[in-house]
């Protein structure tokens, strides 16, 4: 069972907790190359690394604004630092996700090897497509089958105003929405990972999306008749960027032009958090990517992900 949702719940605290940190990998000394779990005097020289790319690092961001340092989690998840002569250049999220930041394809293969020396187990890799390819490039030596490998992301953001009118009927989710939501969040995941977050019981995915609508990171249209039409999820989010996620427009509602207002709208409510909104998209999903484009997103960079 644990096993399972591991597999289907990334939302779940780290089942890695007291792992062998370093079981043949190279630890960082001061003034060498290596690697290391980051510790709470490393938490300026982090966000050093984040801020070059606000965007794409909103993951990391989004953690550091919340629990102000870089130390482990108490759910077990570590941060793991890439360093060099010149002091900390790099790191990498690693708990039931991981998540790198600021690594070349190079650095990537070698924090790879880092975590599978030590064992590591993962529900997916994603983030900038260089550095997740590399660490795939090592970790696969040890590691599970991938249940998708998705090389070739492009992650687009929207400043300023949305191209199109948004759509007032766009909302934020409230509590008692809750029971219709649930169901088109669990139809969007199959769609999008082939599989029901509901494997298991499903008591932990219910929790996440009731936690989302808590926190004001869940948008919702609803027609005459209570059914939803659209929904989407701030999936991170930083004082920066917000990244949306779980876009999903209810099939009989699909090909009427309702995509783009509506994801204006998210875009417009999603100022109340940040100036920025970004997303990343597969990038077969022409559909998706043109609709993003006719809201007024522009792409900025490639992310990648690896999901087991």
């Amino acid at each position: 069972m644990a096993k399972m949702l591991s597999r289907v719940a990334p939302w779940l605290p780290s089942a890695s907790r007291q792992r062998d940190r370093t079981a043949g990998a190279a630890q960082a000394a001061p003034g060498e190359t290596g690697i290391r779990v980051l510790a709470d005097e490393d938490t300026s020289a982090l966000w050093d690394v984040v801020n070059r790319d606000p965007v794409g690092n909103v993951f990391l961001a989004a953690h550091l604004e919340t629990a102000k340092t870089a130390r482990p989690t108490g759910s077990g998840a570590e941060i793991l630092g890439y360093f060099t002569p010149e002091g900390l250049t790099g790191a990498c999220w690693a708990g039931v996700n991981v998540v790198p930041t600021g690594l070349s394809a190079e650095e990537g293969a070698r924090l790879g090897s880092f975590l599978a020396a030590a064992n590591r187990r993962t529900s997916s890799i994603f983030g900038p497509a260089e550095a997740v390819m590399g660490i795939w490039s090592s970790y696969q030596q040890t590691a599970s089958r991938p249940f998708d490998v998705r090389p070739r992301q492009p992650l687009m953001e929207l400043r300023g105003k949305p191209a199109v009118p948004a759509s007032p009927d766009v909302r934020f989710s409230e509590p008692e929405d809750l029971d219709v939501l649930l169901p088109a969040c669990v139809a969007m995941f199959e769609e999008e990972v082939g599989y029901s977050p509901m494997s298991g019981g499903g008591q932990h995915y219910r929790q996440r999306v009731r936690s989302l609508i808590g926190k004001g990171h869940s948008l919702i249209q609803r027609d005459g008749n209570g059914e939803v039409v659209f929904k989407a999820e701030l999936g991170n989010v930083s004082t920066a960027a917000v990244q949306l996620q779980g876009v999903w427009m209810n099939p009989k509602y699909r090909g009427r032009g309702l995509a783009a207002p509506a994801l204006a709208a998210v875009v417009e409510l999603s100022r109340r958090f940040a100036p920025v909104a970004s997303l990343y998209v597969n990038d077969y999903n022409q559909r998706a990517i043109l609709a993003y484009e006719r809201v007024g997103f522009t792409r900025v960079g490639t992310f990648a992900t690896v999901l087991f």
